[in-house]
């Protein structure tokens, strides 16, 4: 299927996904609110009841069509017109809401009309988890005499609790969507992957055919029995195929290294190295290929002492990819500069070049495996796409810290700051 394609279902799939969740919580929500009419509602017709019961008991009318007061969510307030018994009340309230099976906790308080207080009666709590209850200060009544006020400080979790199947689906749904959703991003990351390793595989046939070419055509010049007559030539084919192996010889390196690191069967051999000797030692290799394009190498090798502990063949590759990308990305007149200072107890390493420079979108990919940035018309720069995988594993190895600093036409600084470095050497 093609990226527009994919890009099109992945769309799709994410709308429906969101409709999907939508309208569930839109239903979840519409069960909560119609659960509340209805337990509002017996909770009134328990009341009402129970105050009617009391009338009668006392043998006294009711005044008010409706003696029922909600005062908020959680507070109601029943108007009786005459003397409260506690413990008549206690008893009609459990009998009347046992009768319309509402197990939820309540707390209750009776009007005192000689204090002009509510007195805390009692409660009734199903759920045995008095802890929780709030010990609301029972608001009065303006208008009444004789009234008593009841609380429910447990609705919220009595009506979640009646909807445990919607909730259960919801968890399920919420389950399914979010296994597809992570099945979804697997695989655009394989395919991503599989596109890269694809992208990979070419370049890497690209680099290894060019010199085997050169490698095939200087050794039918050199198998010619008349070259010997012609020393020179001879010796400059010759120097040709050298080259040529090299160069493949280090193709091959590249990849095996970064086929040790991806096996994780990374062992470094720790041992006390010279860092500025190191980097004069990589630098010899590209002097001469600077030279040719007008360019310079600027040292400024601040950093005393020098020496670290490192893996020296590892600290040389880093050097060495991160120079030869400067060296390959800068366009005429390359002007590199590779200096060294001291911070706190760390020794910063820092390769500059004056080339192409880099976006800042690809700066967040620079260091993931096969990535290549993309370099618009420059055709001439070659590679795998795993430098700078390289060299931050082996960063993260030691334990080290790189980042890049980098704007387009203006060059990139790669910064590494070594922590273990040597003291007083």
């Amino acid at each position: 299927m093609k990226n527009k394609g994919i890009r099109l279902v992945v769309i799709f799939g994410a709308i429906s996904i969101v409709g999907i969740i939508l309208f569930q919580v839109y239903w979840v929500q519409r069960v909560y609110t119609i659960k509340e009419k209805q337990l509002v509602q017996s909770i009134n017709s328990a009341l009402y009841n129970v105050a009617e019961k009391i009338a009668t008991y006392n043998n006294t009318p009711l005044q008010n069509e409706n003696p029922v007061y909600q005062q908020s969510k959680y507070y109601y307030i029943v108007n009786v017109n005459s003397m409260i018994d506690p413990s008549i009340l206690d008893h009609f309230l459990k009998t009347e809401f046992e009768f319309r099976n509402l197990r939820i906790d309540y707390e209750y308080a009776i009007y005192d009309c000689d204090s002009d207080i509510m007195r805390y009666t009692g409660s009734f709590m199903p759920s045995q988890d008095t802890a929780v209850f709030m010990k609301t200060e029972f608001a009065k009544c303006e208008d009444c005499i004789y009234y008593f006020g009841i609380n429910f400080p447990k609705i919220d979790s009595y009506l979640v609790g009646d909807m445990n199947i919607w909730i259960v689906f919801s968890a399920i749904l919420l389950s399914a969507i979010i296994f597809i959703s992570i099945a979804i991003f697997v695989i655009l990351r394989q395919k991503r992957l599989s596109e890269i390793q694809k992208d990979f595989i070419n370049n890497m046939t690209h680099e290894f055919k060019t010199p085997i070419s050169t490698i095939s055509i200087s050794a039918d010049v050199i198998s010619n029995p008349k070259i010997v007559n012609d020393p020179q030539r001879l010796s400059n084919y010759a120097a040709i195929i050298k080259d040529q192996n090299n160069r493949l010889e280090s193709q091959v390196e590249k990849v095996l290294q970064f086929a040790n690191i991806d096996k994780k069967d990374l062992k470094l051999n720790i041992e006390e190295i010279d860092l500025h000797e190191i980097i004069l030692n990589v630098t010899e290799n590209f002097i001469v290929n600077l030279e040719k394009r007008n360019g310079n190498l600027i040292y400024e090798l601040d950093a005393m002492p020098s020496f670290i502990f490192a893996d020296k063949f590892h600290l040389t590759n880093i050097i060495y990819n991160l120079l030869d990308n400067a060296v390959k990305y800068s366009l005429e007149n390359p002007e590199i500069v590779i200096r060294t200072s001291e911070k706190n107890s760390e020794i910063v390493f820092s390769i500059k070049d004056n080339g192409i420079g880099i976006k800042k979108e690809h700066l967040k990919k620079l260091f993931d495996k096969f990535y290549r940035v993309p370099t618009g018309n420059i055709h001439n720069v070659k590679g795998f796409g795993i430098g700078l995988n390289y060299v931050k594993s082996i960063v993260k190895a030691h334990d080290w810290k790189i980042h890049v600093e980098s704007e387009p036409e203006k060059g990139t600084i790669f910064t590494i700051n070594i922590r273990n470095k040597i003291k007083g050497k």
